[in-house]
């Protein structure tokens, strides 16, 4: 099991001075030598520990980013450890277009081993406004295994965890910066995630204040069964401690419960009348849910139509398609279309991932539809012009917004019906 797992680890606690990437890479280099950690060791350090939400200068201080990669991959080479932490990440995706993730970087002596994206923004300290959510990423594969990342929020997740640690990880990374007033949220889910996948944890936390927020301090390593290994109290602290590894076989062999993923329920379910659908919206919305729609016919489900719904699907926090009716298709499409009847278009609509609801209906736009939903989200194709998207009026007149998608595949459904008939 050893060779599973890092032998060793432990976090850096520190005040992180805000902007300044050059101090905090000092401080955490000063407090690395006096630590003198074993080689070997995994060390975790803060959320966004060399900058601090510097909302006002992040596109600059992303591009700090390599160099503060080099400075630490430097400190991993002197002390033969690994060094993990979230920091700024910039990805450029066209010309004068850039996007900033909040990034967790695992270096080793050799430099970057891998990377995980913030999954879950916070919105109450206004981080969905500056950087993007980084989509399913993780686990980092390792010489001592697979390692999951978790940074900050994501924390309140447990499915995002789960994920990783399914696929293999023994150990979960959590970098944050969590805030003082809940700091027995911190503790007790830290705890919960080591239970409930009977893994590892090791978490650096932030401490000292990070503008108006008192951060919390108390960096801990969690065992397998719960139990917390080590512990910070609220100021400046490293610690580093052997990791008892056989208790991840003496807690899985019992039961693995992280082992068990059955499939959840019939996709069907998700196949709804208007008016369910408009009952089940009113109480999803009540939590502040947010709620995306987009429409087609989807007579034969291609890469193209996977593709742009999973990014409908990101603009909200569930997804509804409207499925054009047989009757509404022929309209459309003419006669011999559609291929396949609507119970059956539902069906596979349904039974996508990125897709939370279905409903047909019967119109010739779906405009009846977008009236009695008023989705935060309308999503069309970048192929409409927004002034033509039927519904945008009314979605933007009750605070909602338009989002329009292009296609990434040059597929059709009209091209693969072409494509058959020429083989027949």
């Amino acid at each position: 099991m050893s060779s599973l797992l890092f032998p060793r680890a432990g976090f850096l606690q520190f005040a992180i001075t805000l902007g300044d990437p050059a101090a905090n890479v000092r401080k955490a280099a000063g407090m690395l030598t006096k630590l003198a950690p074993p080689p070997d060791s995994l060390l975790l350090l803060p959320e966004l520990w060399a900058t601090g939400f510097d909302y006002g200068h992040a596109a600059q201080l992303a591009d700090e980013t390599p160099v503060v990669l080099d400075k630490m991959t430097e400190l991993a080479a002197r002390h033969g450890v690994h060094l993990a932490g979230s920091l700024l990440e910039k990805e450029i995706r066209a010309e004068e277009e850039s996007l900033l993730f909040n990034t967790l970087y695992l270096l080793g002596p050799s430099g970057v081993v891998g990377t995980y994206r913030k999954q879950h923004l916070f919105g109450l300290w206004q981080e969905d406004r500056f950087f993007a959510a980084g989509g399913q990423s993780g686990p980092i594969a390792t010489a001592h295994g697979q390692v999951a990342g978790l940074v900050c929020y994501d924390l309140r997740f447990p499915e995002t965890a789960r994920r990783q640690v399914f696929a293999g990880s023994h150990l979960l990374m959590v970098s944050a910066q969590w805030p003082h007033v809940r700091l027995d949220h911190w503790r007790i889910l830290l705890q919960a995630r080591a239970i409930e996948n009977q893994v590892f944890i090791v978490a650096a936390n932030g401490c000292g204040a990070s503008g108006p927020h008192e951060l919390a301090g108390h960096s801990m390593v969690v065992g397998p069964d719960g139990r917390v290994l080590a512990e910070a109290g609220e100021g400046e602290e490293a610690q580093v401690i052997e990791l008892p590894v056989d208790d991840l076989q003496r807690v899985r062999s019992r039961f693995c419960s992280v082992g068990e993923y059955p499939f959840p329920g019939d996709d069907r379910d998700k196949i709804l009348t208007l008016a369910e659908l408009s009952g089940r919206l009113q109480r999803i919305r009540r939590q502040g849910s947010r709620v995306a729609f987009t429409n087609g016919c989807f007579d034969i489900l291609h890469s193209g139509h996977v593709a742009y719904l999973e990014e409908a699907r990101k603009t909200a926090d569930c997804l509804v398609v409207g499925l054009n009716s047989d009757a509404s298709v022929r309209a459309l499409k003419g006669e011999g279309r559609p291929v396949n009847r609507e119970a059956d278009r539902a069906r596979v609509l349904a039974a996508l991932g990125c897709v939370d609801f279905v409903v047909v209906f019967g119109e010739e736009t779906p405009l009846n539809l977008i009236r009695t939903i008023l989705p935060d989200v309308l999503v069309k194709g970048a192929d409409w012009p927004e002034e033509e998207i039927v519904g945008g009026t009314e979605v933007k007149a009750a605070g909602g917004r338009v989002v329009r998608i292009a296609f990434a595949h040059d597929i059709s459904t009209t091209a693969i019906i072409s494509r058959i008939g020429c083989r027949e």
